[in-house]
């Protein structure tokens, strides 16, 4: 069992505080951004078009990972207002950012007159790799955590041994991303190895979120755990009816 001391501060001076949930997205943003113009840059895609989408994508998501998780916890933000803005203190909630995510990116490529779903490919590998950097941002914060265990692994948070499921959805996501890496290559259509990140992170989303303690609620059910099963019959879907758009000789656009 692990019993460490966090401080979630990473650099003070003053009035200006930098946290270390702050220092890991960006850290995430840019690895992920590099991880993409890698890849376009192999398949023949324009770098700036990766640059632009990112820097549009990225604040635009996360407002709707904020909006998400403001709006399952009204009840506490309703009476709390100046909290709303405060996301240095946690709660974004990743499926509202992914979900932000593929609608603008959609309609960026829409209006820049670029395939969809290649793009999607393109940057499918560093959704993974944000994540697994990104959660880190909840150890520091202690938050996203799971209930008490006795298991050799606990992490000691809040006041007793628990899962650390910042953790295992780190750890998760970090296999999601090898296996994106290795499968690149190996997919016969467009939008496949984006549907494979779905239909995978949402299975260990599910598994893991069945641990936490604090997961977002409709009604008596798991909000995260509804939308992964929902994300993996899309993923399931998607990969067997994308599959019908070989790449090989003349593209058709589903």
């Amino acid at each position: 069992m692990t019993h460490l001391a966090v401080d979630p501060i990473f650099f003070a001076w003053g009035p200006i505080t930098i946290r270390w949930y702050g220092v890991l997205m960006m850290i995430a943003v840019l690895l992920g951004t590099w991880l993409a113009i890698r890849e376009a840059q192999r398949v023949g895609v324009k770098e700036d078009d990766i640059l632009d989408m990112v820097l549009i994508c990225a604040p635009l998501s996360w407002l709707g990972a904020r909006l998400y998780y403001v709006i399952f916890e009204w009840d506490y933000y309703g009476q709390n207002l100046s909290e709303i803005l405060k996301i240095w203190h946690g709660g974004l909630a990743i499926h509202g950012g992914l979900i932000t995510a593929i609608i603008t990116g959609y309609l960026f490529t829409r209006i820049r007159g670029l395939h969809f779903w290649q793009i999607a490919d393109i940057v499918a590998p560093s959704f993974p790799l944000g994540q697994a950097i990104g959660r880190w941002g909840n150890f520091f914060n202690q938050e996203a955590y799971g209930y008490p265990t006795d298991l050799p692994w606990a992490m000691y948070i809040d006041g007793a041994y628990r899962h650390p499921t910042f953790l295992y959805e780190s750890l998760w996501n970090l296999l999601v991303f090898i296996i994106l890496i290795f499968r690149r290559k190996k997919t016969t259509a467009y939008g496949q190895l984006f549907m494979i990140y779905l239909g995978l992170y949402s299975v260990g989303r599910f598994f893991i979120e069945a641990l936490r303690t604090d997961s977002l609620m409709f009604g008596p059910l798991r909000a995260a755990q509804m939308v992964s099963l929902i994300f993996l019959l899309v993923a399931v879907i998607g990969y067997i009816y994308l599959g019908k758009y070989p790449r090989k000789g003349k593209r058709k656009t589903p």
